[in-house]
């Protein structure tokens, strides 16, 4: 039996009614970009994330760069982002003209922590962005005191943290501005690239909507006070992910089930699952482990048809378009980028299907096992 690395055809056809429903209630308006869909996702997504605010965007990587932008922050500023991320986190504030400072992370969950953050502080710092990685969020609470005592803006990057909470708060929710992918793969996840911000600060989620929309000055479509992109989150995105929404509990429960299944399954292997700290009720997108053999580890899980992806391998500042960066010695993420591997991880996955990949991962390291469990 093979074992993909994600299912999304279980998860569609699960709300297949639903979601023809939905398309065809927007083809009846016809009202393609903004309109009802929109707003109303948007207004279930704030909600939903504990915030008063919601732009939906047409991806998370505009969503970043929007919020840099709508705070003002450019050329001549240092935005410190983890380098343990997807380069997108990065990217997006080459983009507005800032300079990506990068900070190492901890061993054990392989997020930023204050710490990390504070040894690259300097003079020019204006902002932090936070990745919640894997679907865990990081220590809110340290960095958002930290960040106070200097007078600087945080930004969460949960582009995989949909549903996550920190002690009982919502991912998104606990900073400034949080910024979601709704990328096909994600926990959330549209019919194609769609994004969103949320905030608790009014004036900033009106830059944000004026720079996604060509700049237009709310209420009059002719004229621009600014110059924006056409960056807006399409209304069949928006239908998709108001269906899919209805469901993220549910599914973000099932992940966690998976999650607890894999921790009995792998224990006592030579491998281990990155860390969940106390305080932090993760959404469990990605299953990581780490494993010193990893390559070869991954391709025998491929030989007997287990899928797994690398999340990442190849750090942000060791990428081309930041290598020539002055940087200090990152050796945790440098370490964990050789190490890494996701496992399969979905909603609709079975626990016959963990069990199948933990033995295969036993064969691997031929440690002694335990038979394999009936499915409940």
């Amino acid at each position: 039996m093979k074992v993909p690395f994600l299912d999304l055809l279980a998860m569609h056809t699960e709300l297949a009614s639903e979601l023809d429903v939905a398309w065809r209630a927007v083809v009846q308006t016809s009202r393609f970009v903004g309109g009802p869909e929109v707003d109303t996702f948007e207004a279930e997504w704030a909600a939903f994330c504990g915030t008063r605010h919601c732009v939906g965007v047409s991806n998370g990587t505009v969503a970043l760069e929007l919020v840099l932008a709508g705070l003002g922050i450019g050329r001549g500023d240092d935005v410190i982002v983890p380098a343990n991320t997807f380069i997108a986190t990065a990217s997006a504030v080459a983009a507005v003209g800032a300079t990506p400072v990068f900070a190492d992370v901890d061993p054990a969950t392989l997020l930023v922590t204050s710490e990390t953050i504070a040894a690259q502080l300097t003079e020019r710092t204006a902002a932090i962005i936070v990745v919640h990685l894997y679907g865990q969020p990081a220590d809110m609470d340290a960095i958002n005191a930290l960040a106070a005592r200097r007078g600087l803006c945080v930004i969460e990057d949960a582009a995989q943290a949909h549903g996550a909470t920190w002690h009982g708060r919502p991912a998104g929710g606990l900073s400034r501005a949080g910024c979601f992918s709704f990328y096909p793969g994600k926990n959330l996840g549209a019919f194609g690239d769609a994004g969103a911000v949320v905030t608790d600060d009014a004036g900033l989620a009106e830059r944000i909507r004026v720079l996604s929309n060509h700049g237009r000055s709310h209420g009059d479509p002719y004229r621009h006070d600014a110059l924006g992109g056409n960056e807006r989150l399409d209304a069949l995105q928006a239908a998709v992910l108001r269906v899919k929404l209805r469901n993220l509990p549910a599914w973000n429960e099932a992940r966690r089930r998976v999650a607890g299944l894999y921790a009995e399954a792998l224990a006592g292997l030579p491998v281990r699952l990155v860390s969940v700290a106390p305080g932090a009720v993760s959404s469990h997108h990605l299953a990581v482990i780490r494993s010193p053999r990893r390559d070869s580890l991954r391709a025998a899980l491929a030989e007997v048809g287990i899928g797994t992806g690398i999340h990442y391998p190849i750090p942000c500042h060791l990428q081309a378009p930041f290598r020539a960066m002055r940087r200090p010695p990152l050796p945790v993420t440098e370490q964990a980028a050789a190490e890494i591997l996701s496992l399969p991880m979905f909603p609709h996955m079975t626990e016959a299907q963990v069990w199948q990949v933990a033995d295969a991962i036993a064969g691997f390291v031929a440690a002694p096992r335990q038979p394999v469990m009936e499915a409940g």
